[in-house]
């Protein structure tokens, strides 16, 4: 499916709220312009085609397992590509217990849905919001220098993870709907990034990883991790250099 193709299929897919008022924008100043000289006409109705696009919020289904296993996957919190896996010490400010923890750097283009969706279901812990640069988010230093937006959650397995929204080089508005106490199931959508960003996920180190780098990812779909003890990792993963 091609550019174009996706733009056609957005139109029927719902937007999340977020994008309303640009797409609104958008629209209202393609009339205006388009008043004075009517090629402008094409390139604001392109303009807000293309704001339609990048807000769509299509939906997913959200695989589970069965029995003792059912809260045990990690799902993906971002579409986008994996960038890096790796087993890190994490910095302070994400809040996790100290120790080797595995983290999942996942890039989004400004093509990708920018939604981000829960990774498991548990309960919010820990938020905290820090000022930063704005980096190309595929850059490993994103991770500790960018503005981003830092969540953990006790899940409903007995564990801790924690997610992070990272703005990128156009990116410049972090959106997060929730807060300490929020509950959330997996797969449930709980903000979103505006223009091309990045979202990183730390897991316990033992968690066997379901991904492998330069992997395409699917929000609220494509399996990361997989906390049973009999799953079978894809790779092993090497620690930090």
């Amino acid at each position: 499916m091609n550019i174009l193709d996706s733009i056609k299929t957005s139109v029927l897919t719902p937007i999340h709220p977020a994008g309303i008022p640009f797409i609104a924008l958008f629209f209202i100043l393609t009339i205006i312009i388009g008043w004075f000289w009517t090629p402008l006409y094409y390139i604001g109705f392109t303009l807000t085609l293309w704001c339609v696009y990048f807000f769509r919020n299509p939906s997913r289904k959200t695989p589970i397992l069965s029995g003792t296993n059912k809260n045990n996957l990690i799902i993906s919190p971002a579409d986008g590509t994996v960038i890096d896996i790796l087993k890190i010490t994490p910095a302070e400010d994400i809040g996790l217990p100290e120790g080797k923890w595995t983290r999942v750097c996942i890039f989004m283009n400004v093509f990708d849905v920018h939604v981000n969706r829960s990774p498991m279901s548990g309960q919010i812990t820990y938020k905290k919001y820090i000022p930063g640069s704005f980096f190309n988010a595929s850059l490993d230093k994103a991770s500790n220098e960018n503005e981003r937006l830092i969540l953990n959650m006790d899940t409903e397995n007995g564990n801790k993870i924690a997610f992070v929204q990272i703005a990128g080089l156009v990116a410049r508005r972090i959106i997060c709907d929730v807060d300490i106490g929020h509950s959330l199931k997996a797969g449930e959508i709980f903000g979103l990034i505006r223009f091309g960003s990045r979202v990183d996920i730390y897991f316990p180190s033992e968690v066997s990883v379901m991904v492998l780098k330069g992997q395409k990812m699917i929000a609220g779909e494509t399996i990361i991790g997989d906390f049973s003890k009999n799953a079978k990792p894809v790779k092993e993963i090497t620690d930090e250099k």
